[in-house]
Formats: structure tokens, C-alpha cells, sequence
């Protein structure tokens, strides 16, 4: 007897057939919000409130609510700009560079990817904001002629090169969520039963129609955007990190920190996505979607650049012995064993040690050993720039300069305030618009499906015009 085994474990599971994708996405935007979105949204949204509270009360006293003192003048500010800013990573490197590598696994988290993305460097941005002092001028930061004189912005600094890097990230990671949403929104316009939705989607459609000139355009503004945006992985927190390494302090002036800040946010980045699709694999009921196959590979990547996240850490006191400048050695030394060694282990463990565990394909393909240890992941690369920060600046060349930096509940609740705006976006987005893309899934799913979806009647219109490989076997 012939048997054929299966070439790769499945990507979408349960004998998915194309009307059975568009019934289980739609399902979500079309029907009314189930009772663990309301609560998980209230919940966000009260938290919304608190942070915007502490932001306000922050601009309208000013930066002095903050723990900051004359020695520690970057602290919890800064370390949760960059820590947003490795958030928003790994959704263009599952989007863009995974898409130019024809890499199927991508198609199911690739959307709330995205979101996740553009979601995220909204907060990063939101604390450059809250650091001016006065919001309200935040327009200097911009290259823009003015009725100033001749006052332009410095382009020798790296917080400007900061502004032009992120602005364009934001732009184009907008622009190619968008565009991929575009076949999903005219799916869901077909669907609509009342004219309200009928015209908000059909609008957001851009009059798609589905023919094949439409799909060749489709897929040829993807592969662009695709190719404008893998740089931009790179570019983005290489320039965040130049903010510290073109600088002459202890700790920071090293020239390993543009790869190693790409790294980690890729590392911090495919962890929160993680923790996203796990949640939303549960709540809407997606398992068939996102399946074991897709955690496992992300935490293959997890696993890869945490890696090299410690290869960088013993790189850097590897440096810092070898340089023979007692300044660099103090403050590598201090970080491990001084009065923030907590933090610095924190650190170690929690991005060093315990993404180690998924050499274990039990665990690798666990969901909840997958939630807990992506948490524990994000929780230690704050840690991280919290240490590269705070540590290197409390202890200076003076010892009547040290000082400690500690807290206040403004310092807290501003990074309160970027959590509530997050997961409230997030949960709009993933109620309101589809979470995986239909049209993407489809186009795989003859060659990734555990049983090929031959039936071809009984398909609405929508699914003809969001999946070409279905209008191909109709011929």
C-alpha cells in the first residue's frame, strides 16, 4: 500500500476549507463583543485613565516629579522608550524579511504582528514626548524652517537621527499593515448586513474587486514595502543605541551596541508577540491558526537571539577587561556587584538563563511554559536597559557626584499609562478588524493544511474575491 506522509507538520489544523477561514476570522469582527473583551477592556482602559492622569499631572509640574537627580538625568524615561521601540521589532521582521524568505509560517501572527508594531512605537514616542518637558514644542525636534532665524535642528545628534529613524519605521509599518488589511476589509464589506458597516468597511477597501490585476498590484506594494522595511529593522535600534554609544561615559561609549540592541529587540519583540497571539489564540478560540508549529518556530528565534544577548553581556566585560581603562572595568564591575547588582541579575537570568529552556522541544512547543517564559523575557530586557542606563550614570567620575536613583509614582504610573494605551488599541484592533490575514492564510493553505480544501460550492462572493488559489480551482 502507498502511503504519503506529509512533507512539514501542518500551519493550519482542523481541515480548514476557505469558507471555514473566512467564517472563523469574520466571526469576531461581525458579532457582538464577548464578555472576556469587555472585561479585558475595561481593565485597560481604567488603566488608560490612571497613566493619563499621571501624565497630565507630569507636564503641568514638570519633570521634577520624576526620581531624577543630578547625577542620574536618564532614567526610567528613556529605559522605557527603548524598551517599546524592541517591541515594535519583531512585527516588521515577521512581516517584511519573513515575506522576502517565502517563509508560510508568518501568515497567521503576521497582522497582530504588525499592530503590535505600530502600537508599540506610539508609546515608545509618547515618553520622547513626556522628556521635552513642554509637549507643546515637540515640533523643534523636526527639521523644519521657522520664524526663529536660522535655528534648524542638530544633525550631528543621535536623538535626531532618532526622530527621522522611528518616524519613517512608524510610517512604513503603518503603510504595509494597512495595505495587507485591504483584502480583508472588502471580505468583511461582502459580509456586512447593515449599511453602517457596509460603507465604513467598503471605504476602507479602496474599492477592491479582486480581479487579477488587483492581486498583481497587491503583491507587488508588498514585496516594496518589504524590501523598505527590512533595512529599517536594522536601522531603527541601531540609531536608538547610538544614543548612548557615541557618547564618552563608562559603560556606554562601545561600538557593540548596534547589534547587540538589534538582537535584543528582536529577542524582547518575538516575546511580546507571544504573549499577544497565545491570548488570542485562547479568547478567539484560533487553534487551528496558531497552531504549536508557529510557537515553536518563534521560539526558535527567541532562543537564537537571546543567545546572542548573552554573547553580547560577556562580550562587554570581556572589552571592559582587555580595554585596561579602570573606568570602563569600575563600571562593569559595579553593574554585577554594586548597589544595583538585584537589577543586573535580574538581567542575566531572565534573558540569559531562562530562554535555555526551549532546547527542550517539550517545553518549545508549550503554551503555557511559552506565555511564562516570554513574560519572564520582557520582564529581564527591561531590566537591561534599565541596568545600561541607571548603572552607568549613578556612579560618576567624582564620588560626591553618586547618587541613587529611585522612583516616584509618576515615574511609575507614566509607564502604567503606556500599558493601558497599548493593550487598549490592541484589543480595538483586534475586535474591529480582522487578527489574522484571511487572504494570506488561504493562499497557503492547499500546501499547509492537514486535509486539501476540495470543496468548491457553497462559497460566498467575498471568498471569491479574497483568495486567488480558490478562483484558480474554480476555473
Amino acid at each position: 500500500m502507498h502511503v504519503t506522509s506529509p512533507v512539514r507538520t501542518p500551519l493550519v489544523t482542523g481541515g480548514k476549507t476557505y469558507a471555514d477561514v473566512t467564517e472563523d476570522i469574520c466571526k469576531q469582527v461581525e458579532g457582538k463583543p464577548t464578555k472576556e473583551w469587555k472585561a479585558a477592556f475595561t481593565l485597560s482602559f481604567v488603566v488608560l485613565l490612571y497613566g493619563t492622569c499621571c501624565v497630565f499631572w507630569t507636564w503641568w509640574e514638570g519633570l521634577g516629579v520624576w526620581g531624577l537627580n543630578k547625577t542620574v538625568g536618564w532614567a526610567w524615561d528613556i529605559t522605557n522608550f527603548v524598551w517599546w521601540v524592541g517591541i515594535g521589532h519583531a512585527g516588521t521582521l515577521i512581516s517584511a524579511i519573513l515575506l522576502l524568505f517565502r517563509q508560510k509560517w508568518r501568515t497567521s501572527i503576521n497582522r497582530a504582528a504588525e499592530a503590535m508594531t505600530i502600537f508599540a512605537v506610539l508609546c515608545a514616542a509618547s515618553f520622547i514626548v513626556m522628556h521635552m518637558g513642554r509637549p507643546w514644542l515637540a515640533y523643534w525636534a523636526l527639521p523644519l524652517p521657522n520664524t526663529f532665524g536660522s535655528l534648524w535642528v542638530n544633525f550631528n545628534s543621535p536623538l535626531v537621527w532618532d526622530v527621522f529613524a522611528i518616524s519613517t519605521y512608524f510610517s512604513v509599518s503603518c503603510l504595509f499593515w494597512y495595505v495587507g488589511l485591504v483584502p480583508d476589509l472588502a471580505t468583511i464589506r461582502d459580509r456586512a448586513q447593515n449599511k453602517v458597516s457596509k460603507y465604513i468597511y467598503g471605504t476602507l477597501s479602496l474599492g477592491w474587486n479582486g480581479s487579477a490585476k488587483t492581486w498583481a498590484r497587491y503583491e507587488y506594494i508588498s514585496l516594496i514595502l518589504a524590501g523598505l522595511s527590512t533595512p529599517l529593522v536594522l536601522s531603527v535600534h541601531t540609531i536608538v543605541s547610538m544614543d548612548f554609544a557615541t557618547s564618552v561615559i563608562p559603560g556606554w561609549h562601545t561600538t557593540i551596541f548596534p547589534p547587540y540592541f538589534v538582537a535584543g529587540a528582536i529577542f524582547s519583540g518575538f516575546a511580546m508577540v507571544q504573549n499577544l497571539m497565545l491570548v488570542t489564540r485562547v479568547v478567539y478560540k484560533l487553534e487551528d491558526y496558531i497552531t504549536h508549529e508557529h510557537i515553536e518556530m518563534m521560539n526558535k528565534i527567541i532562543t537564537l537571539t537571546g543567545s546572542i544577548v548573552g554573547v553580547a553581556y560577556l562580550t562587554e566585560f570581556f572589552m571592559a577587561w582587555y580595554s585596561g581603562v579602570e573606568f570602563e572595568s569600575y563600571a562593569f564591575i559595579n553593574r554585577a556587584t554594586g548597589p544595583y547588582w538585584w537589577a543586573y541579575w535580574a538581567m542575566m537570568t531572565c534573558n540569559v538563563i531562562s530562554p535555555q529552556l526551549f532546547w527542550s522541544r517539550h517545553i518549545r512547543r508549550s503554551v503555557t511554559w511559552t506565555f511564562f517564559i516570554s513574560v519572564i523575557v520582557n520582564i529581564g530586557m527591561w531590566f537591561e536597559r534599565f541596568v545600561i542606563i541607571v548603572t552607568s550614570l549613578h556612579r560618576d567620575y567624582v564620588p560626591s557626584s553618586w547618587a541613587m536613583f529611585y522612583p516616584t509614582m509618576f515615574d511609575i504610573g507614566d509607564y502604567i499609562f503606556s500599558f493601558g494605551f497599548f493593550f487598549t488599541c490592541f484589543f480595538l484592533f483586534s475586535k474591529y478588524l480582522p487578527v489574522i490575514n484571511m487572504a494570506e492564510v488561504k493562499a497557503v493553505i492547499k500546501s499547509t493544511s492537514e486535509k486539501l480544501p476540495i470543496k468548491v460550492s457553497g462559497v460566498s462572493k467575498a471568498d471569491r474575491l479574497a483568495s486567488p488559489a480558490y478562483k484558480k480551482d474554480a476555473e
